[in-house]
C-alpha cells in the first residue's frame, strides 16, 4: 500500500512539473509568446524582427486593401463610347396591340429584333399618339379618339422607351384631365416627355441627355396639326406645343443649339396617307436644320415619306406607324437609328417596319422603297442613309 501512495506522489509531482513549465513556455512572458519572441530576439540582437498582437479587424482591412490593390480597372472599349439613338414612328396602343400585351409580354407586340433595336439603344423617343387615362370625355365631331389605361406604360418600360413626343392631333382626345394623366404616368414610370405641358414653358422644354462620352443631345417636339386651336398651349393650358406659326419653335431650336452637341427635332406634319410632301414640311424642315437641328423626324402621315439630306442633315419627313392597329403595310410605318463612333462619326440609318396581328417586325423589303420614294438620298442595304 505504502508503495502504491509513493507512486501516486510522484505521478502528481511530475504532472505539477509539467503544468508549470507549459505555463512558463507559453504565459505572457514565456519564450514561446508574443512578447517572449520579442524578447528573445533582442537578446540576439535581431532588431529587425517585430512581434505584435493580432488584431483581427486590422487583418480583414489590410485583406480588403490588398484585394484593391489588385483590382484592374475595366478597360474602356469604343463600344463603350458609342451612343445609339432611336425615333419611332407614331404609337399607339390599340386593342389589339394590348391584348397581345396582356396574354404575351413585348413578345406578343414586337418581333425579337425590333426589342433589341429599342432595347439596345443608349436612348429611345417614341411618337405617344394617344393619351394615358380613364378620365374625360371623348372630342365631338372626331373620327378616331385614343385612350389606353395607365397600366399599359409598362410595355414601354419592357421596351426601353426613355422619351415619348406629345405634341399630336390624339393626346388631347379626351381632354385636358385625360392629358395630365398622362404626364404623370410617364413621369411615375421614369419616362420623360416634351411637346405638351401645363406651360408654354413645360411643353416647349428641352430634354436634354448624356452619354458616356460626355456628349448632350437635345430633344425638342411639336406638332403642326391639331384638330381646334384650344389645344395649342399658347391658346390654351395645359396644352402642346404647336408650330402654325413656327417662330416659336425656331427660337426654341436657337436656344437648345448652344446647350446641347446634337439636336433632334420631332414634329407632327404634313397630310396622313400620301407620300406627298406640302411646302410648308420643305420650307420649315430647312428652316429647322438652318436654326441649329441636326435631324428632324417627321410624324402623322401613317406611311413612310420620302428622306432627304439637306446640308448635310437629314429630314426624316415622316416615319409613319411604328405599333399602332393590328396591321401596317409595307411602306407604312419604320424608326431611325442615330450611331455616334467614339471618333464623333454621325451614321443614320432607317429600318421599314410591318405589322401582321399587331405584332411589329422588321421589313427587308422596305430599304429599296425608301430610297425610290428620296430624291437625294441613297439607302444601303441595311437601311444606313447617305447623299447621293
Amino acid at each position: 500500500m505504502k508503495r502504491f501512495f509513493a507512486a501516486l506522489l510522484k505521478t502528481f509531482l511530475i504532472l505539477v512539473l509539467i503544468l508549470a513549465g507549459c505555463w512558463y513556455a507559453f504565459g505572457v512572458d514565456g519564450p514561446f509568446s508574443d512578447k517572449g519572441q520579442e524578447m528573445l530576439a533582442k537578446i540576439r540582437g535581431d532588431e529587425t524582427i517585430e512581434v505584435t498582437e493580432s488584431n483581427p479587424e486590422e487583418d480583414v482591412l489590410l485583406e480588403e486593401t490588398q484585394e484593391e490593390m489588385t483590382e484592374v480597372e475595366p478597360e474602356i472599349t469604343a463600344e463603350d463610347l458609342t451612343t445609339k439613338i432611336v425615333f419611332t414612328g407614331d404609337v399607339e396602343l390599340s386593342e389589339y396591340v394590348q391584348s397581345n400585351y396582356s396574354s404575351k409580354g413585348a413578345d406578343g407586340v414586337c418581333s425579337p429584333e425590333v426589342q433589341s433595336l429599342l432595347r439596345d439603344a443608349t436612348f429611345t423617343m417614341i411618337n405617344n399618339e394617344f393619351c394615358f387615362s380613364e378620365r374625360g370625355q371623348k372630342a365631338p365631331d372626331k373620327q378616331y379618339t385614343f385612350r389606353v389605361n395607365p397600366s399599359y406604360v409598362s410595355l414601354f418600360n419592357d421596351l426601353g422607351v426613355d422619351i415619348a413626343g406629345l405634341a399630336n392631333n390624339h393626346v388631347l382626345d379626351y381632354g385636358k384631365d385625360a392629358l395630365t394623366d398622362t404626364f404623370t404616368t410617364l413621369s411615375n414610370a421614369g419616362i420623360e416627355y416634351t411637346g405638351a405641358g401645363n406651360s408654354v414653358d413645360e411643353a416647349a422644354k428641352l430634354i436634354i441627355k448624356t452619354d458616356a462620352k460626355g456628349r448632350k443631345y437635345g430633344f425638342l417636339a411639336a406638332s403642326h396639326v391639331i384638330p381646334v386651336a384650344s389645344w395649342n398651349v399658347e391658346s390654351s393650358q395645359p396644352g402642346e406645343f404647336c408650330f402654325y406659326d413656327e417662330t416659336r419653335l425656331l427660337e426654341a431650336i436657337q436656344a437648345a443649339d448652344s446647350q446641347v452637341d446634337y439636336l433632334f427635332v420631332m414634329v407632327h406634319w404634313g397630310v396622313e396617307h400620301t407620300t406627298e410632301l406640302t411646302d410648308y414640311q420643305t420650307n420649315d424642315g430647312h428652316k429647322f436644320i438652318d436654326a441649329g437641328a441636326d435631324a428632324v423626324i417627321g410624324m402623322h402621315s401613317h406611311c413612310l415619306q420620302p428622306v432627304e439630306m439637306y446640308n448635310g442633315k437629314p429630314i426624316f419627313y415622316s416615319l409613319g406607324n411604328f405599333i399602332f392597329n393590328q396591321n401596317i403595310k409595307h411602306g407604312g410605318g419604320g424608326a431611325v437609328e442615330v450611331t455616334l463612333d467614339e471618333n464623333d462619326n454621325v451614321t443614320y440609318r432607317i429600318i421599314p417596319i410591318t405589322a401582321t396581328g399587331a405584332n411589329t417586325s422588321i421589313d427587308e423589303s422596305g430599304y429599296s422603297y425608301v430610297e425610290s420614294i428620296s430624291t437625294n438620298v441613297a439607302v444601303g442595304s441595311d437601311g444606313t442613309i447617305s447623299a447621293k
